[in-house]
């Protein structure tokens, strides 16, 4: 729902979300009022000390102070556990109430000084446990007033007072904001929070040099970060509802889900001989693309040997027997890569672990075991990485003798042609050729280092037509659709059960977002029993909940089809995606965006048997050939970044790749015409 307006301007929250901090509060202030009560018992007719009387009137005072504020508190939480998401009517009342909790932090900053004036000055000669206990109290007072100005300074929206309100509803339609003072208002709306997050960016990132190349990243996304929920009026809580509740809902899907409509979106598949090959060399190459990440991993994925091995090594002059580019100065980088890898000092051709934005590192190394040169290219270990994970525009990438539009991620172009330029042009391909002739060039990376592994064999792939790419867990949106079908011949990714960053497009966040918007405005439940049964399905599991959700309340959807202008409403103007809640399929869902793939052919590795299993419990793999298809909307689960991490799709590898002969099976969409052939 709209965020709260109080003292002129819309703050960050909405007026449901006082229920759960609320609460934890009323705890403390009643823990606090009968430590209280007890404590002027004990000493009640007998303040003979000095400054007794002014003990006295403290501890009456802040007794009847925290009566009020465990009043006020009571009736914020009661009013604010009323109504739903997108019915704040019986909430109309919470302003009021929190302009009367405001005004008692008045007294409550005068008494806090009051009673640390007397513990410093008039408690000497009075009981130590009782000036022990005022102390306390004082100390208490000064916590939660510290943090209630903490909670407001994070909750304060710097574009609350941009956002002027339209004179009355029933006076501004979807054609007044069209018209050219409507685009006028929304134009300068979205100026200002563009500049607003790239002050945040800029914030973020103070330490990095503000040269022009970073000065552009920070407009670059900053401009599609404010644009991504510009046309909604939700607050960060309505998401993590909507999230909990479109997580169930998934779930709920795939239960009900028919085992043969899992496999529908599968091509058909290469013999078994090929898919076994393909893992076995994925296994491999997943070596080098972690071992890419330096010693920041090896110490994450061995921490009990790790800072051991490494300490012998890290320190130790080997200058010369290998050529390092920058960032590594103890050598810990490059003695961590080589225990990851298995390969001695003079197998390596370069080391670069330079890092800039739109530079990242990667190495060049001679892979004798399976007669390779081996670049690996490495993933997001810094802020200037985020920035280049961040830089999502579509960026111009042709390519001979490709039809079609050709086009890319451009933070992971930029950085393919920066190593792109270093191999070809600086001769280091040459001089690794040069060494092994008969070697085939072969390329990996995860994640940023994936999609910049994919590009970079895009690039190289005219010169060497034999070259083979092995991307882990590479974003989806990298590439255009005549570039993905292009590098079907020479890529194969590797995605790991739910992991976010395959599936993290535009279009799928736009498609998150509209989801989001549905789940939202369909149930009917307050926001607080949202996130507290969220959360209880996230750590315990369970059945999901049976609320509302896209499969039911068909009319219910068609009547939200249209935004809901006013107080209610989700929007703050004219969406697509909320056009489009009636139906996927709806014309107003077409892509605003131009739509990016996943690069080459997709290998999809899952758990088998539940998603829920106790901590010890052993976890065993299927490997799948997919499609592209099967990454177009973000599935919700706490594994979602999990997944995503190197050693996790490693120790997926290693498992499938383990125990040998593999158990090749058909699944049950193979004993028809597709050939669907899982590990």
């Amino acid at each position: 729902m709209p965020g709260m307006v109080a003292f002129g301007r819309r703050w960050g929250i909405a007026s449901d979300d006082l229920v759960l901090p609320g609460a934890f509060e009323l705890f403390l202030r009643v823990i606090w009022w009968i430590g209280t009560l007890v404590l002027y018992s004990l000493h009640k007719g007998s303040f003979d000390c000095p400054g007794g009387g002014v003990l006295h009137g403290y501890l009456v005072v802040l007794l009847v102070l925290l009566a009020l504020v465990i009043l006020s508190l009571c009736a914020i939480i009661y009013v604010s556990a009323q109504g739903t998401i997108t019915n704040p009517g019986p909430r109309r009342s919470i302003p009021v109430l929190v302009y009367l909790r405001a005004l008692l932090y008045l007294p409550e900053i005068v008494w806090a000084c009051l009673g640390a004036i007397w513990a410093s000055a008039d408690s000497q000669g009075c009981d130590p446990a009782t000036v022990g206990a005022v102390i306390a109290a004082v100390v208490a007072s000064w916590i939660l007033l510290l943090s209630t100005g903490l909670g407001v300074v994070f909750v304060f929206d710097p574009l609350g007072d941009s956002r002027p309100r339209p004179p009355a509803p029933e006076q501004l339609g979807v054609r007044d904001l069209e018209s050219s003072e409507g685009s006028q208002f929304l134009s300068t709306a979205r100026s200002v929070a563009t500049q607003v997050w790239e002050s945040r960016l800029r914030l973020l990132c103070c330490c990095l040099p503000q040269d022009e190349s970073h000065r552009a990243a920070f407009s670059s996304i900053a401009q599609l970060v404010s644009g991504f929920f510009s046309d909604t009026d939700l607050v960060p809580s309505d998401i993590a509802a909507g999230l909990a509740l479109l997580h169930q809902e998934q779930d709920k899907m795939a239960h009900h889900r028919d085992p043969d409509d899992i496999l529908a979106h599968s091509p058909s598949s290469p013999i078994e001989a090929e898919l076994e090959v393909e893992l076995g060399q994925a296994a491999h190459c997943m070596q080098f693309a972690a071992a890419a990440y330096g010693w920041p991993m090896y110490i994450y994925s061995n921490p009990l040997t790790g800072p051991c091995k490494l300490s012998g090594d890290c320190c130790r002059s080997q200058a010369a027997e290998y050529d390092i580019v920058g960032g590594d100065h103890l050598g810990c980088h490059f003695s961590s890569v080589l225990l990851s890898t298995g390969l001695g000092y003079r197998d390596f051709i370069y080391v670069s672990f330079h890092n800039q934005i739109y530079e990242i590192p990667f190495f060049v190394a001679l892979d004798h075991k399976r007669e390779a040169i081996l670049v690996a290219v490495r993933g997001t270990l810094s802020l200037k990485d985020v920035l280049t994970d961040l830089s999502a525009d579509c960026e111009n990438l042709p390519v001979d003798g490709v039809s079609g539009t050709c086009y890319a991620h451009k933070g992971m172009s930029q950085a393919a042609r920066y190593i792109y330029r270093k191999l070809v042009n600086d001769g280091i391909l040459n001089q690794a050729f040069a060494i092994a002739p008969e070697y085939k060039l072969v390329i990996t990376g995860h994640s940023l280092g994936g999609g910049t592994a994919s590009l970079l064999a895009v690039l190289l792939r005219h010169s060497f037509p034999n070259l083979q790419c092995y991307a882990f867990s590479p974003p989806g949106g990298l590439l255009s659709k005549a570039l993905a079908d292009y590098s079907k011949d020479f890529v194969v990714s590797v995605v790991l059960g739910k992991d976010l960053v395959p599936r993290l497009s535009i279009p799928n966040m736009e498609d998150l977002k509209r989801r989001i918007l549905k789940m939202v405005s369909n149930c009917n439940k307050p926001k607080y029993r949202i996130l507290l049964q969220g959360c209880w399905y996230e750590v315990f599991g369970g059945e999901p909940d049976d609320s509302p959700t896209e499969l039911e309340h068909q009319r219910l959807e068609e009547e939200l089809s249209q935004p809901l202008l006013g107080e209610e409403s989700l929007l703050v103007r004219h969406s697509t995606s909320y056009q489009s809640l009636a139906s996927d399929d709806s014309p107003a869902h077409a892509a605003t965006h131009l739509p990016l793939f996943l690069p080459g052919r997709v290998l999809y590795l899952t758990e088998d048997g539940p998603s829920r299993r106790s901590c010890f419990a052993q976890v065993r793999y299927r490997a799948e050939w997919s499609s592209e298809a099967a990454f177009r909307s973000v599935l919700i689960s706490p594994r979602m970044m999990a997944d995503h991490m190197p050693d996790a799709v490693l120790r997926a590898l290693r498992s499938l790749t383990a125990d040998r002969p593999f158990n090749l099976c058909p699944s049950s969409s193979s004993l028809g015409n597709n050939h669907h052939y899982v590990i």
